[in-house]
C-alpha cells in the first residue's frame, strides 16, 4: 500500500470571491483525494486534504497559484498524520 498522508494548506492574499473554491474543488476532481477547502473570515482560503502522498503533493502543486485572477501572497503548507477522516471533497462554508 502506498504511503498515505494529510496537509492542511493556508492560502492568503486576494483569494476571495475570484473562484479560488470552484479552482480548488475542480482540482481535486482530478485526484483521488478527500477533505475540503473554506473561506475563513480572516479572508484567506483553507485547504485540508488526505490520500495517497504522492496525489496529496500533486494537488497541493497545482492549487498553489490559484485561479487566474486570483493573487496569491503567502502558501503556507502543513503536513499531518494520516487520519483517513473524509469521505469525499467538499466546499465548507
Amino acid at each position: 500500500m502506498s504511503e498515505m498522508a494529510t496537509a492542511r494548506v493556508l492560502i492568503t492574499g486576494r483569494v476571495q470571491g475570484v473562484g479560488f473554491r470552484y479552482f480548488v474543488t475542480s482540482t481535486a476532481e482530478k485526484f483521488p483525494i478527500k477533505g475540503y477547502v473554506r473561506n475563513l473570515e480572516t479572508g484567506s482560503v483553507e485547504i485540508e486534504v488526505e490520500g495517497e502522498k504522492t496525489k496529496v503533493h500533486q494537488f497541493v502543486t497545482a492549487v498553489r497559484s490559484g485561479p487566474r485572477n486570483a493573487q496569491v501572497s503567502d502558501f503556507q503548507l502543513e503536513w499531518k498524520p494520516y487520519e483517513n477522516k473524509y469521505e469525499d471533497f467538499s466546499v465548507k462554508f
